[in-house]
């Protein structure tokens, strides 16, 4: 029923014609919109540390400290975004779409500029250089990104479909990932050593991937589920407020996502210590970005029958289990090689890997369950408090990541690092990922509770209304 209704709904963009249904171009482009967000996003995850301790020569607490302050703030942009939208009445060419094409110029060259040394300034120059470049950036990844994220609650209703997006959009990030993390160590490092030029010169060029990715994904995307804005119940901030802390499955995601977001970004931010301090081989980040795409690969294929039998959230918790698991034999074998401890690794990140491909489609299932409880279609609003639950786990990675690196003793620009240094930096890598993915495995499988059989349910219901 969901399917056939969404197919046929007035959208402003035909002029109230039959839309075409749902396929492969919507597919793709939601895949190129996470295309285009990660060839920067991954980029400073991974990489924009190490640029300020090696290049800026800034100290990796006060990193941390920067990367606290800006992604507490880039929490308030994303929610003052979401809202800003939800108020401005569907163009036809969509809601959500148009601010993609609008932002991602502006969003492309602040991302440059971070990139950009300028030989022989001081240190608070560069100190206040990287908080001005690194704030106006992610203020402007919230304009594009909040629309981008909303859109997929609107491209359909369908629960099966809304999976394939969210899996498509996780390729979307991993092809952005894999070219990155693999091609990214051989542009960046030069002799086991960060160099300014090449940081540049690889933002430029993700810089125009990431252009031509928007493009796409504002040319091959449809609007498809649309509020008849002379019907819309009157949008009340009060009662969204209500609405929001009566959404059980809306908190208890906040919680897993904050937690995941911030062993996620520890681990981006460690991984390049680790392989550039403790197995002395940089470039090893390589293999580890082409495994963690290919783990993602492989397990494209048994989504769509694994939800589809077991659901959104029994597959999730599974693989967040598996990543669990390897992590804490990682801890426990400290004197692997480095090409070793990446094929243990493999294992764990095809487990996170699973749970990246479905996470999408949770969010979708929450925004729809927010216009079961308020009778409200806020898609922006709703996907701005899970984006801040993500931005605020960036920023306790970030500070956390920075201040942890500098507890263990990293001294930049040392030759070579101590020994209690190394193994800090090894607990830094595997522990930490161990307890903190059975932290969220366990919120998802006892405290989350649209499990199949609710998620079906709320999708017949909310049909049902609409048709009404």
């Amino acid at each position: 029923m969901a399917r056939a209704l969404q197919q046929k709904v007035d959208t402003p963009q035909n002029e109230g014609k039959t839309v075409r249904p749902f396929g492969t171009k919507d597919k793709l482009g939601y895949l190129f919109g996470d295309f285009g967000n990660d060839f920067f996003f991954i980029l400073v995850a991974a990489f924009l540390m190490v640029f300020y301790t090696d290049v800026f020569h800034l100290n990796p607490a006060a990193v941390g400290f920067l990367f606290l302050i800006a992604r507490l703030w880039d929490a308030v942009a994303d929610i003052t975004w979401g809202r800003f939208i939800d108020t401005r009445k569907a163009t036809k060419n969509g809601k959500f779409r148009p601010w993609i094409l609008r932002m991602s110029v502006p969003l492309v060259v602040s991302g440059v500029l971070m990139f950009v040394h300028i030989p022989g300034m001081s240190d608070g120059f560069y100190l206040a250089y990287a908080y001005v470049t690194y704030i106006i950036w992610g203020t402007l990844y919230s304009t594009v990104n909040i629309p981008y994220g909303s859109m997929a609650s609107v491209i359909t209703a369908d629960p099966v479909e809304r999976t394939a997006l969210s899996s498509w959009r996780t390729i979307g990030a991993n092809l952005a990932g894999l070219i990155i993390n693999v091609a990214g160590p051989m542009i960046l490092f030069v002799d086991n050593k960060v160099d300014a030029n090449r940081f540049l010169l690889a933002a430029l060029i993700f810089g125009g991937l990431a252009i031509a990715c928007y493009i796409a994904c504002y040319k091959l995307s449809v609007e498809r589920i649309v509020m008849d804005e002379t019907k819309k119940p009157k949008a009340s901030f009060g009662k969204t407020v209500k609405g929001l802390g009566k959404n059980k499955p809306l908190i208890w995601f906040l919680i897993a996502s904050l937690v995941f977001m911030i062993v996620f970004m520890l681990i981006g931010t460690v991984n390049v210590y680790l392989f550039k301090d403790f197995f002395g081989n940089a470039k090893a980040l390589s293999m580890v970005g082409l495994l963690q795409s290919a783990a993602v690969f492989v397990g494209l294929p048994l989504i769509k029958p694994l939800v589809s039998k077991f659901g959104k959230k029994e597959v999730a918790s599974g693989g967040i289990l598996l990543a669990a698991l390897v992590y804490t034999v990682l801890f426990f074998l400290p004197n692997l090689t480095a090409t070793q401890f990446i094929a243990v690794l493999t294992v764990g990140m095809f487990g996170y890997g699973i749970f990246n491909l479905v996470i999408w489609a949770f969010v979708t299932d929450i925004i729809d369950y927010h216009e079961y409880l308020t009778g409200l279609r806020e898609d922006g609003t709703v996907y701005s408090i899970y984006s801040m639950a993500r931005k605020i786990g960036q920023a306790v990675a970030g500070g956390v990541g920075g201040a942890a690196i500098a507890a263990v003793g990293y001294q930049a620009g040392a030759e070579a690092q101590t020994a209690e240094t190394l193994q800090g930096i090894h607990a830094l890598a595997t522990l930490v990922p161990a307890a903190s993915l059975l932290v969220v495995f366990l919120i998802i499988v006892f405290l989350y509770p649209l499990n199949k059989k609710r998620t079906e349910q709320l999708t017949a219901d909310l049909a049902a209304r609409r048709k009404a």
